[in-house]
């Protein structure tokens, strides 16, 4: 049975070793086996297989608790099916909320550039245009908090 270092482990799933360290003392992983004669860790495939699922997770922003809940819901397999679905469902939303906050925030940069543009070419015409885009740009913002 292969085995893997903590050093293979971090490269291979993007992770930190003081975060697999750290996933290992939350229960996220583990316990992992330990070399008889250097004490260092030993990972196996199966352990990998849930550091990437949690390197994953963590690249989309789930928490900790969550996923807790997303290993246990893993192991409980197809009866888990729809709480597993609803947890994915709910960060996919946060996610899209934060793109359209983000969608908010570029939309304001481009209008306040747009009216600093026009102000230096001295196009009053195209400020007071602007000037109402920004405003609606600010409603905007407003919104994405």
């Amino acid at each position: 049975m292969a085995t893997f270092t903590i050093q293979e482990v971090a490269r291979r799933s993007g992770l930190s070793e003081p975060t697999l360290r750290y996933y290992e003392d939350a229960g996220l992983i583990g316990p992992i086996e330990r070399d008889l004669r250097s004490s260092h860790r030993r990972y196996h495939d199966g352990d990998v297989d849930t550091v990437e699922a949690l390197a994953c997770l963590r690249a989309v922003g789930v928490g900790i608790e969550d996923m807790r809940t997303y290993l246990a819901n893993r192991k409980r397999g197809r009866d888990a099916a729809a709480e597993q679905r609803d947890l994915l469902l709910r960060h996919a939303d946060r996610i899209e909320a934060e793109i359209v906050a983000q969608y908010a925030r570029l939309g304001y940069l481009r209008e306040k550039a747009a009216l600093w543009d026009a102000r230096d070419r001295g196009d009053e015409t195209a400020e007071s245009e602007i000037t109402r885009r920004v405003v609606d740009a600010i409603a905007g913002l407003a919104v994405a908090r």
